[in-house]
């Protein structure tokens, strides 16, 4: 049983992607829930959102072209725990080819290396090569509390400013 649905429809023009629900996000099946998470204050802030948005109101940001969604669907909690669950790399591409978003955005470091099969400190922030078929992909610095001594507003402008820039020339 998935931790957190998918919250995703074909063309979306951003899909977020982090390594896996947090317990506090499992147990209120809220995305990015926990109050010490940065991903709501800064969704606004780079202008991903014409407002701050609260955790439990992630479905309206359908309305907005954005989706969610994990690489491990059915664990929860901390990555060396919640990653225990397994993580479907395959099934995840698949899903990104059948959706067909514009842009796909990791939300840490973990959960691009899950998914380019690198160590993560070999992850580099920002836009990545471009990937077997895959539209734009962005690594952004992890908004978790539990990483704020890793983070940096600055490769979620550079994803902002694409978005922004893909939608103009729309």
């Amino acid at each position: 049983m998935d931790r957190l649905p998918d919250q995703l429809k074909h063309g979306l023009r951003l899909v977020f992607v982090g390594t896996a629900a947090s317990e506090r996000s499992a147990a209120l099946g809220h995305y990015y829930a926990h109050p010490q998470n940065r991903f709501w204050r800064t969704l606004h802030e780079v202008r991903l959102t014409p407002r701050r948005y609260q955790p439990h109101e992630f479905p309206a940001l359908l309305d907005l072209g954005i989706g969610f969604t994990d690489l491990c669907k059915t664990g929860a909690g901390m990555d060396h725990v919640a990653l225990k669950a397994g993580v479907d790399v395959a099934g995840f591409a698949a899903k990104m080819r059948r959706h067909a978003p514009g842009t796909i955005a990791f939300t840490s470091k973990k959960a691009a290396s899950l998914f380019y099969g690198k160590p993560t400190p070999k992850i580099t922030l920002g836009r990545q090569p471009p990937c077997d078929g895959l539209p734009a992909i962005f690594v952004l610095a992890s908004p978790s509390g539990a990483a704020s001594g890793a983070w940096s507003i600055r490769p979620w402008q550079e994803l902002a400013a694409h978005v922004t820039d893909e939608r103009s020339s729309a």
